[in-house]
């Protein structure tokens, strides 16, 4: 009853919740109350100088929450900019996959005002996409919430572009964020032409910066010990995946791999359920790769 009980006071708290200001690296961010949707998520809508006009964090907490417990946070992360859903909703395909509740989740989707690739412009801050992630999102998360915050407690989840950007923000901040995985996501990019990417980065220059092949290498000591990466699946970038799968094999790191089955490229096809079952249960394996590939021929 203390869990039923603590989860229904807490919920009810946070949608009472006035708003808050706290200073950030430029100026204020600015929170509103929690509104509830009619999903059943708790809404956050926020005002940062890093995101051009206002934001949004929706939340799905585990039905059962005890007052002892610090949880796990799995930060799911969009491929479209505001509010679009073209490609689904990934908050949605977790809770009717009922994951909050299997692994004790904080799930945790925010929003972005362009089309995130999870980098920082190099000079338009309303386009600071990592920026705002680290220094708002995931704090604002840990003290409005019973979070673990610290880097095993904080998970990453994306496909497309949201699964390069697990991926680049666990390489480029592997003390913040414990594992990431990626489904179906343009990997092997090595410049900013396609997808939407040159308003983003902006540069090659900043591009390279994110660049997933020379953030692998750059933490290769850390890889080869702990198994942080979890690849999985594909729609329409199989070779991607191979590719970046052979070069971390040639590296010698320690990661999760899967090679299909093919799905069609969006949230609600079925992918998503196995991704996050790999992400949070860790596989221990003698072997550097845990490699549960399933090859399939293209039709």
């Amino acid at each position: 009853m203390r869990g039923i009980r603590f989860g229904s006071i807490l919920i009810a708290f946070y949608l009472a919740v006035s708003s808050a200001t706290f200073a950030g690296d430029d100026s204020a961010v600015r929170f509103g109350c929690a509104v509830r949707d009619e999903n059943g998520f708790l809404v956050h809508t926020i005002q940062s100088p890093f995101q051009l006009g206002s934001t949004k964090i929706r939340v799905l907490l585990p039905n059962r929450i005890d007052a002892k417990n610090k949880y796990r946070i799995l930060f799911v992360l969009p491929v479209e900019s505001r509010d679009s859903n073209r490609y689904g909703n990934g908050l949605i395909e977790v809770k009717k996959a009922n994951l909050h509740n299997k692994y004790g989740l904080i799930c945790v989707a925010p929003t972005f005002s362009h089309l995130p690739w999870y980098a920082d412009h190099p000079t338009d801050k309303t386009k600071r996409q990592e920026t705002y992630f680290l220094k708002v999102v995931v704090p604002f998360i840990e003290r409005t919430y019973p979070a673990l915050g610290k880097p095993e407690g904080r998970l990453l989840v994306g496909f497309s572009k949201s699964g390069w950007g697990a991926f680049s923000l666990l390489l480029r901040h592997p003390d913040v964020f414990g594992r990431a995985a990626a489904w179906d996501a343009p990997l092997m990019k090595d410049e900013p032409n396609r997808f939407g990417m040159k308003p983003i980065f902006g540069t090659q220059e900043n591009f390279n910066r994110y660049r997933l092949t020379s953030l692998l290498k750059r933490r290769v000591d850390l890889l080869k010990k702990t198994n942080r990466l979890v690849l999985t699946g594909y729609g329409n970038f199989r070779n991607h995946h191979r590719q970046f799968h052979k070069l971390m094999k040639q590296l010698d790191l320690k990661y999760t791999y899967r090679d299909g089955p093919k799905r069609e490229h969006r949230w609600n096809s079925g992918w998503l359920k196995e991704t996050v079952d790999l992400l949070v249960t860790s596989l221990p394996s003698p072997s550097p790769c845990v490699d549960h590939r399933i090859f399939r021929s293209e039709k």
